[in-house]
């Protein structure tokens, strides 16, 4: 059973580094909620099923494995494709400034309690 969708934006603005800005964008649609779903369905944290999904210019650079130690609880599933943007820099120097984008999608087993 589906029970959520938040969305979040991260970035790196100096050091070009995709999977920090994943990461912050994850932590950003944590932040944003309050997921206490498992409590309000009677069921444990740990039995949520996250669905990850993260848009950056270059999915390739993005750390997934890395990525899984910013949930607390539950099991994520994560995804990474093409998205977010890429801001270079006015002067043309450095890396561009990252932004990524993150939906975090959760659910419970049917049935499970």
């Amino acid at each position: 059973m589906q029970v959520l969708t938040e969305f979040g934006l991260g970035t790196s603005l100096r050091r070009g580094d995709y999977t920090e800005a994943a990461a912050r964008a994850l932590r950003d649609a944590l932040w944003k909620s309050s997921i206490n779903a498992a409590e309000w369905l009677g069921r444990d944290k740990a039995d949520m099923r996250l669905k990850v999904q993260i848009g950056v210019q270059q999915p390739d650079a993005v750390d997934a494995a890395e990525l899984s130690g910013v949930f607390p609880y539950g099991a994520a599933d994560i995804a990474v494709g093409f998205g977010g943007l890429d801001v270079p820099r006015p002067e043309g120097k450095g890396h561009p400034t990252i932004m990524a984008h993150a939906a975090i999608t959760v659910t419970f087993q049917e049935g499970a309690a």
